[in-house]
């Protein structure tokens, strides 16, 4: 009985504490973004230490950039994975990231497709892109050029411009996709109006090779793609 009254009265002090420790964490980013880097630690340290995935992984960006302290790979990682085995996206993203690129952690690229995988089902565009390319190359992962089609394809589709390259790139070479070089000019058309430095190259190189009636049809396309939001892309 002891016990269930402790375990009861645990539950109903971290439901009451809920709202609090929402509001230390808005006050640790209104000063972390104010450049106050003491007073948003001060604010989050306690809050992590508690499990708040949130202030986890805002600790990892601390101690990977070096925000107000000095910068730690390692004590990074650390953070993530504390809030990426919780389920925080953008926690499992950047541990992915750690695990491909071997910072902070020994490099291992089947660690780095799992996280980014839980990433990825959570709608995270940039680890959708990653998983994408590892599946391309068969990093850490059987290769699969249909798979990684589908990765691209799902961060393209939010407006990821990486993705949309690369996705332009699968239908130019007709790798894990039927090749149509009027779908591959629309997606490297659409990936250089989102700011992708080399799309206007590898599209006027495509260009010669297309009819002006594709090319023509490629722009509609990529129009009616951007105006829709990517809900109608081809």
């Amino acid at each position: 009985m002891i016990k269930l009254l402790k375990t009861a009265a645990f539950l109903l002090c971290t439901a009451v504490a809920t709202p609090a420790m929402a509001q230390d964490f808005d006050k640790g980013l209104v000063a972390y973004e104010a450049g106050d880097y003491e007073t948003a630690l001060q604010e989050w340290l306690p809050l992590a230490e508690q499990g708040d995935a949130k202030a986890q992984t805002q600790l990892g960006d601390m101690y990977f950039i070096g925000d107000g302290m000095i910068q730690d790979n390692s004590e990074a990682a650390n953070w993530y994975r504390l809030a990426a085995e919780q389920g925080h996206a953008n926690a499992q993203a950047y541990l992915g990231y750690m695990y491909f690129s071997g910072t902070g952690v020994t490099q291992d690229y089947a660690e780095a497709a799992n996280w980014y995988r839980l990433a990825a089902e959570q709608g995270i565009a940039p680890a959708q892109t990653h998983l994408g390319n590892m599946y391309s190359n068969g990093d850490g992962v059987i290769k699969d050029n249909a798979e990684a089609v589908d990765w691209y394809r799902n961060a393209a589709e939010q407006g990821n411009a990486n993705a949309q390259f690369n996705l332009s790139v699968m239908y130019l070479s007709g790798s894990g996709v039927i090749q149509d070089d009027v779908i591959s000019h629309m997606w490297m058309n659409i990936s250089g109006a989102n700011g992708f430095a080399r799309a206007p190259e590898h599209r006027g190189q495509l260009e010669q090779f297309m009819t002006r009636e594709q090319i023509a049809e490629a722009q509609s396309l990529a129009r009616r793609c951007m105006e829709s939001e990517y809900q109608d892309c081809g």
